[in-house]
């Protein structure tokens, strides 16, 4: 069972590894060491066991002892409130994953991967705040949807993924623009926050899936927890190995599954939909995304890294 939770881990998070090799690439191999040894701890006990208590507190509103009982004495009553605020956990994760594809989407760089979509994207992105008026749109349409008892704590939620987007991104660059020797420090805390966040967003609907599966905390903690150390190796992989400069269409391919898992996650909030789905979807596109690599590399030789 714990096998086939990371399975199912693995196959949710598959295009975060690419993404969080990105952000990695740039911090310096001290930063990269803590994000694979504390960040492992964060990851599974953090994100994996106390985040969904303490969303199930909040939403659900249990006093945070009774839902630690819940947890210990009637983990499946437990799993069952947690699918209850599913909705708000969608908006959150949908939120902030949907602000990281629009501006990527949205940004300038020197190699596209599909022209006649990307280009006239790019100049759309000239407009200032253009991301956010999206976003907002998007959790609007999303909230219009779904039951009424959830709409207002949608709201909350989604404006929380948004404004702790914005601010992580703020942060990282604020010291983006200072020097270099001085900031290393806190720009690499700017970026483990970053990741630490997106892990989660990513995770929590691992989280409910598991569920559906078993209700076992201990057998969850632990699939789920082997399939976060092998995305955290991955990323490592890829920086190591300079893969997002080798297949160049690969980084492209990540946040493009990222805009589904967005999109999937906005409309779970009001329709039932099978983490197989959203886990193949994103395996799918990075698999297209390195095809098209591969091919544009015997076509025109390998991309000089950037």
């Amino acid at each position: 069972t714990a096998l086939i939770l990371a399975v199912l881990e693995i196959s949710l998070s598959f295009d975060n590894a690419v993404v969080n090799a990105t952000v990695l690439k740039g911090m310096s191999p001290r930063w990269q060491q803590i994000f694979l040894t504390v960040g492992i701890l964060i990851a599974v006990v953090g994100v994996r066991v106390v985040l969904p208590i303490l969303l199930v507190s909040i939403f659900a509103g249990i006093a945070m002892p009774a839902v630690i009982e819940l947890v210990l004495r009637d983990p499946q009553a437990y799993g069952e409130t947690l699918h209850k605020i599913h909705p708000e956990i969608a908006a959150f994760g949908g939120i902030f994953l949907l602000m990281l594809f629009l501006d990527y989407i949205f940004r300038g760089r020197p190699i596209l991967w599909l022209d006649n979509i990307e280009k006239p994207l790019i100049k759309l992105g000239q407009i200032d705040r253009l991301t956010v008026v999206i976003a907002l749109a998007a959790l609007v349409a999303a909230t219009g949807f779904a039951d009424d008892s959830h709409a207002a704590s949608m709201l909350v939620s989604g404006m929380v993924g948004l404004g702790l987007y914005l601010f992580i991104k703020g942060v990282g660059d604020f010291f983006e623009n200072r020097e270099a020797a001085a900031a290393t420090a806190k720009s690499g805390l700017a970026g483990f926050l970053y990741l630490e966040v997106l892990d989660a967003s990513f995770s929590l609907d691992g989280v409910l899936g598991a569920f559906a599966i078993t209700s076992n905390i201990l057998v969850i903690t632990a699939g789920l927890g082997i399939g976060a150390l092998w995305v955290r190796s991955m990323t490592i992989h890829l920086v190591k190995n300079d893969t997002l400069a080798r297949f160049r269409y690969l980084e492209h391919g990540a946040h493009y599954a990222i805009g589904v898992l967005a999109a999937l996650l906005l409309v779970s909030a009001s329709r039932e939909i099978s983490e197989v789905v959203t886990g193949l979807m994103g395996i799918i596109i990075i698999c297209l995304a390195l095809a098209d690599s591969v091919r544009a590399n015997r076509k025109y030789g390998r991309p000089q890294p950037q």
